[in-house]
């Protein structure tokens, strides 16, 4: 939607889970503000979509305007974040942000206008997204001409139809980072089992890239392998990713071997992964399976670290099993250079979409040759799966002596 009002105020929310973004993504957007349009007000909602319905905001004036920089060297989100979903009335009520009778998003469209709000800048995933187009839209039904302009935030890379999402290089970089040291656990034990479990609910991308990541790491790494210091052990053994279904019995027999040589085992999964089978198991033996206001399965309650560490530790004799989780170690990082480029490329074209008055989701759009603009919020999406025929990810596969053919493409995929 376009309406030729001139924007006079704008305000920003973050929801949804933390990724490397969003603290650079508020300070990039009042910076770019304050460069060339200095005299439209600021205003940021804490909490996200639960600072709109409660009217708690900060207004962002000439004296907090030049702390934006600093938001740059920081992790995390300064203003707050939440899961609200404004279309969940018996959430909204539950959590006390609406009262009986209330529908919450009239009350968040009638905050808006209180404030005189011409602007709403978004930065989430596509749950926050498609929840501002919901917005906008009542709005547009009730006569208040809103533009919505949404910053793609997931660590899953997993929308569509946009090429690659803010924070996700950061975030597997990041969990490289962390299982460098993790990994040294496999001198605790013998024949130990090391499970990484990164973040990523449908998508494998964050997963495969955090491989990639470790392993072009430890190329810069000497080894003393008369000391038994060996790249061989310290190596990615095996990647399980939500878009293909394991052979477990194959990949189990594969795994024995180099426990019986290396003494270890390093598996990086999905927290996707399985989750199926996981959810299938529990319904079967009468466990409820907990979910979120969005109706997403609480991974955390599912833990499919656990569940695969059960899996292999029998089929590989193995002593011990450790499995760790780098996601919100990753999640909570400062924006690294390459995520920086990209969040300052898009809060830019972000605030001049903003003054045209132009609706949508800032990102390079596969469907449009890959270009940097607004897309159309029908359009966007979660979900997106990580694509296995990627010729990296097929090399990163052969490298740790994973066959492809040990592993089948997910139906659902």
């Amino acid at each position: 939607m376009s309406d030729n009002k001139p924007v006079q105020k704008v305000a920003i929310l973050t929801a949804g889970g933390l990724a490397p973004c969003l603290s650079s993504s508020i300070g990039g957007l009042i910076e770019r503000y304050t460069e060339l349009y200095p005299d439209i007000e600021i205003i940021c909602y804490r909490g996200g979509y639960k600072g709109l319905l409660l009217g708690d905001s900060i207004a962002v004036d000439a004296k907090k305007r030049p702390e934006a920089t600093i938001l740059h060297q920081h992790g995390g989100s300064p203003i707050g974040n939440s899961r609200v979903k404004l279309t969940n009335v018996a959430d909204c009520l539950q959590r006390g942000l609406v009262t009986d009778g209330q529908e919450p998003l009239q009350v968040a469209a009638e905050q808006l206008t209180r404030d005189h709000v011409d602007v709403l800048h978004t930065i989430g995933g596509d749950d926050t997204n498609t929840t501002a187009a919901d917005l906008a839209d009542y709005l547009a039904k009730n006569n208040y001409p809103l533009t919505v302009v949404g910053l793609p935030k997931t660590i899953d890379n997993d929308v569509f139809p946009i090429v690659q999402s803010l924070g996700a290089w950061t975030a597997a970089e990041e969990g490289a980072r962390f299982f460098e040291n993790v990994v040294a656990e496999h001198n605790a034990n013998p024949r130990m089992l090391i499970i990484h479990e990164v973040m990523g609910r449908n998508c494998g991308w964050l997963t495969a890239a955090t491989a990639k990541a470790y392993r072009e790491r430890m190329d810069n790494l000497n080894w003393a392998e008369g000391l038994g210091l060996s790249a061989a052990r310290k190596d990615v053994h095996a990647i399980f990713i939500p878009e293909m279904e394991i052979d477990i019995a194959a990949e189990a027999a594969r795994l024995k071997a180099v426990m019986d040589t290396q003494d270890n085992v390093n598996i990086f999964i999905s927290e996707g992964a399985g989750v199926e089978t996981i959810i299938r198991e529990m319904e079967s033996a009468g466990e409820a399976v907990p979910r979120d206001a969005f109706g997403h399965v609480k991974l955390d309650a599912v833990n499919p670290g656990k569940w695969f560490g059960e899996q292999f530790a029998a089929m590989l004799d193995a002593e011990k099993v450790l499995v760790q989780k780098s996601g919100y170690y990753a999640r909570s990082a400062p924006a690294n250079a390459d995520d920086l480029r990209l969040i300052k490329s898009c809060t830019d074209l972000a605030v001049d979409c903003a003054v045209s008055r132009n609706s949508g989701v800032i990102g390079h759009d596969e469907d449009r040759r890959g270009i940097l603009r607004a897309i159309e919020f029908p359009r966007i999406a979660g979900g997106k799966p990580f694509d296995i025929s990627s010729p990296w990810f097929a090399e990163l596969l052969e490298s740790i002596g994973q066959p492809m053919g040990q592993l089948i493409a997910s139906a659902g995929h």
